[in-house]
């Protein structure tokens, strides 16, 4: 993975506390695709920014499928999201954060290969 923006990482046990679930739940969450986790220094971990209200960003889920379908990696997913996008005028996640999903998922959909 490239180096990222400067952004709020959370760990699983740093999830789980801000979730209010069991560290299992939080995993199932990133299995299930609400949330995308990458490892950084061998820590599993999550951009802050894929949450709202103490809940996964409930926008996220479809555009995490839709990029993993089109065989990008959860590193690739995660660094699609954060990185500022020319089309988008601003990174993708923050984008989804301001109500413009059918945009991004736009976008996104025009990264198959």
């Amino acid at each position: 993975m490239t180096d990222l923006p400067a952004i709020e990482w959370l760990t699983v046990p740093e999830l789980a506390e801000r979730l209010d679930l069991t560290p299992s739940r939080v995993r199932r969450l990133i299995e299930d695709r609400h949330l995308v986790a990458v490892r950084r220094d061998g820590v599993l971990s999550v951009p802050a920014s894929f949450l709202r209200d103490g809940e996964p960003l409930t926008e996220l889920r479809g555009t995490v499928i839709l990029l993993a379908d089109n065989r990008f990696s959860d590193d690739e997913i995660v660094e699609w999201l954060i990185e500022p996008n020319d089309t988008l005028d601003a990174a993708p996640i923050d984008a989804l954060r301001a109500g413009r999903k059918t945009e991004v998922r736009r976008v996104a959909q025009a990264l198959a290969f």
